[in-house]
């Protein structure tokens, strides 16, 4: 954009080759508005980290990572720059010659494209040209990985504390054991910051390369990456050109996660044509290092997980994430031993934070696939922003939908035609019990359709993927619908949607019986000939309310139905571990960060540099990302260290003071709730910047966890097996119950039992006081009630449950330690089976 001084006025900008003032805008009337168009040809960004790649990384011959200096990238940059907006000033002239438009902005780095005024004909005329590859009318959005850093308060918070986002994390790596990474993301550059940007002297590791990862692919930030997939191919499925025989992420999960972790701060989330944001990764200054051994066309296997682990400890990665869990509950005698817990088990000897995703088996009770103590285990919660639209019939009946669209415009109503009638006169519904999806254009009768809002069926093909709103959206195009309106088939039942992006006015009906309100309206409108028993008149009418304004909600954070819960299943005849599970919950719902640019795992984020995803997958990066923080502030904390600190200072209430509240079902989540408990959310919610500060902490030791192993019957040649040690060396007698841990859980109390927790002073000298709320058939009694505890000193807590009635179900309680200098530590209980002194009955 050409721009030159204006005395009364902000600017002036080129308008067909004359320089205007911004006061001349009235001249082009009210029927012009802005359009964000975006051109086919990458953006700067492209060629600016690929030039930077090649000219600053190389390999040795050891295979280690060695940095040059860059040479002319900045000079290259700018003059690509000038380059592409002399494209988009030739692309306007061309298209509107000698007609009245006004160009607001090139768009060059992130996206190749531009802002400008022009009349609907006029933005029309570009949408058809070849060069394009999308045309959508600006619209008013609020700034909101995009808003869970303002919603777990990390700028003013735990960023602040650390010198702000340019310094958050630094010196940590993050090692992802996922499906890979799309290294050409801006989310995964080096050079977004003046600041120096070293890779760290203990991380080893090394980037492979390939043809789909080629030379140049890591830098500072991304420093390391390999993909593991012998098991896979030694069954012989592995495809090779599908699943990628490198690092390179074919289906989008690894990606996503590595930007919630770590991704860089301030990335326009840009989907669609719709701007949702800036999107920023936890600890945006933190590395990144891949270990590929998950795949888009079979998952894995867990010989292949276990290499990425001990490869990723050889490396020095400093956190492990994973956001994946097994198939089913491991066998044996105990879960613990799976290989890949036990893999896990030898990272945190040497020193390595392990977060795991809980699982999406919720809500029902021992759904938990994350198992271990030694692990950090990460349920799901939604955070306070959400995406909804609606529409507006004729009747003054409003019904609620998802859908991330653009509205129709200024409210006005159009007239509503169903696929089934638009049929041409070579369709027939008997011939194609699907046509109603609006999977192909040819199908439809274009005079019938054409700006008017076409209505779709949406079946269990969608869920299944053999339908796509995607491909119904290219035909409203192509019939030059007004818009697309998805009702829900009756029998897709229970099935929640994610918001999905539509570059059109669309709404997907996601309830049944609010379907059943549009049909009956709809159907109810429809005048019929009664000679020919054809439609004479359409008369149902709507509008559609637009769904890319994000809506706040006070009640965050709430559980999700899908996230894994406790008790900890102990073994496959699902007897309860007296280990907590999970150990916290992170926001997973609806989270929006960086996706790769031809992943396949959600077909209607295909192409997007971004997309909208849920579940514990999401949940746990913010974890890793989390600890990150801890673990530069705390060089010398152990994993169980980091763990605590996380744990104790978590929240138990939501935005509006009340209990956070779990949903309990999976059909209507929002309408069956209840306070949650530590079996649905641990210790609670993250609290990322009292986790800075937590006062006291709880610490375990790699013996300790063996102790505990080696305390299971049976388990002295299993724990051999794995680890190469023999049970005589601990202590076999501590149960889970008795590890140091930030929670207690006894899955069987047999009258009495007392157990000890040992806590270590890292701020300064503190009085505690000591206060409880003992679970329901419990009496409890903790011991000393008062202490005061110097810096680095150690404090024991003697715990004595005593059961007070006979019961299997599961009852709650909570332990605080209050500080005089502001420090609250939150230590939950849960007790399963009680067995009482008096067990007679009268």
């Amino acid at each position: 954009m050409d721009i030159i001084h204006c005395t009364r006025l902000l600017c002036v900008v080129v308008c067909f080759g004359v320089f205007v003032c911004a006061s001349c805008l009235d001249e082009f009337g009210d029927s012009t508005a802005v359009y964000i168009v975006t051109l086919k040809e990458p953006p700067s960004t492209t060629h600016y980290y690929g030039q930077l790649r090649q000219n600053t990384t190389s390999f040795s011959t050891s295979g280690g990572l060695s940095i040059h200096k860059a040479r002319n990238i900045s000079r290259k940059h700018r003059r690509y720059r000038s380059y592409i907006a002399r494209v988009h000033d030739s692309l306007l002239k061309k298209v509107l010659r000698g007609e009245k438009y006004l160009k607001l902005y090139s768009y060059h780095f992130l996206i190749n494209g531009f802002a400008v005024l022009v009349t609907e004909e006029q933005a029309n005329k570009l949408s058809k040209r070849k060069e394009v590859a999308n045309v959508v009318m600006d619209f008013s959005v609020r700034t909101a990985t995009t808003h869970t850093p303002q919603f777990l308060g990390l700028p003013q918070g735990a960023w602040s504390q650390d010198g702000g986002f340019e310094s958050a994390g630094a010196g940590i790596v993050i090692g992802f054991i996922d499906t890979g990474i799309d290294p050409s993301h801006p989310s995964f550059a080096d050079d977004l910051t003046d600041n120096p940007f070293p890779i760290p002297a203990h991380f080893s590791g090394i980037c492979e390369v390939t043809p789909d990862f080629p030379s140049g692919s890591c830098n500072r930030k991304l420093v390391g990456a390999r993909h593991f997939a012998a098991s896979a191919i030694t069954r012989g499925i592995f495809n090779a050109t599908q699943d990628y025989a490198s690092p390179f992420d074919g289906d989008g999960h690894g990606t996503h996660t590595a930007s919630i972790a770590a991704g860089n701060h301030g990335i326009p989330v840009i989907v669609a044509g719709h701007h949702f944001g800036n999107a920023s990764g936890m600890a945006p200054r933190s590395h990144i290092a891949v270990y590929k051994a998950l795949y888009k066309s079979f998952g894995g296997f867990a010989a292949d997980v276990v290499a990425a682990v001990d490869q990723a400890a050889q490396d020095g990665v400093d956190i492990i994430s994973l956001s994946i869990t097994p198939n089913r509950r491991p066998p044996g005698i105990a879960t613990f031993f799976n290989p890949i817990d036990m893999a896990l088990l030898s990272a945190v000897k040497t020193g390595i934070f392990v977060v795991q995703a809980a699982g999406n088996t919720g809500p029902a009770p021992k759904s938990m696939s994350s198992f271990s103590p030694w692990i950090f285990t990460v349920g799901a919660a939604s955070h306070d922003r959400s995406y909804a639209n609606s529409i507006s019939l004729g009747n003054n009946i409003t019904i609620p939908g998802v859908g991330l669209a653009p509205g129709t415009y200024n409210d006005t109503k159009y007239k509503l035609i169903a696929a089934i009638h638009a049929l041409n006169n070579d369709t027939s519904v008997s011939e194609d019990m699907y046509v109603g999806e609006c999977q192909d254009s040819s199908n439809f009768d274009q005079n019938l359709i054409e700006g008017n809002l076409l209505i779709c069926s949406y079946s269990i093909r969608f869920v299944l993927g053999l339908s796509t709103v995607k491909q119904a959206l290219q035909t409203a195009k192509n019939l030059s619908a007004a818009g697309v309106i998805f009702y829900m088939d009756s029998f897709v039942i229970g099935f929640r949607l994610n918001p999905i992006p539509m570059k059109m006015p669309g709404i997907i009906v996601s309830s049944p019986e609010d379907s059943k309100m549009l049909l009956q309206y709809y159907n109810s409108s429809l005048e019929v000939d009664g000679l020919t028993k054809k439609i004479s008149k359409f008369g149902a009418v709507a509008s559609i309310c637009g769904g890319l304004k994000a809506n706040y909600s006070s009640s965050a954070p709430q559980i999700m139905y899908y996230s894994a819960r406790g008790p900890d299943p102990e073994d496959s005849s699902l007897d309860d571990s007296d280990i907590m599970k999970p150990n916290l919950v992170a926001p997973g719902n609806f989270i929006w960060a960086a996706w790769s640019s031809v992943a396949t795992d959600s077909i209607e984020f295909l192409g997007e540099n971004f997309a909208m995803m849920s579940g514990t997958s999401m949940a746990a990066p913010h974890i890793a990302g989390l600890a990150s923080l801890i673990k530069q502030k705390y060089p010398s904390f152990s994993p169980s260290a980091i763990a605590s600190a996380l744990s104790t200072t978590a929240s138990l209430y939501d935005k509006t003071g009340g209990p956070i509240m779990a949903q309990r079902a999976y059909a209507n989540p929002e309408q069956n709730q209840s306070p949650a408990t530590p079996f649905d959310m641990g210790s609670g919610f993250v609290n990322a910047t009292a986790a800075l500060n937590p006062g006291l902490i709880f610490d375990s030791s790699y013996s300790d966890y063996m102790s505990f192993l080696c305390g299971i019957n049976g388990s002295s040649p299993v724990v051999f097996n794995y680890t190469g040690q023999n049970c005589g060396l601990y202590n076999s007698s501590i149960t889970g119950a008795d590890l140091n841990l930030p929670s207690v859980t006894i899955a069987k109390l047999n009258q009495s039992r007392v157990v000890q927790r040992t806590v270590t002073n890292i701020a300064g000298p503190e009085f505690y006081s000591v206060g409880w709320s003992a679970p329901y058939g419990i009496s409890l009694k903790v011991s000393p009630i008062r202490f005061t505890i110097g810096s680095g000193e150690k404090q024991e807590l003697t715990i004595f449950f005593n059961s007070t009635m006979n019961s299997s179900v599961a009852s709650f309680g909570r332990i605080g330690l209050f500080g005089s200098a502001g420090h609250i530590i939150n230590i939950p209980l849960s007790v399963i089976l009680k067995i009482s002194y008096n067990n007679t009955t009268n």
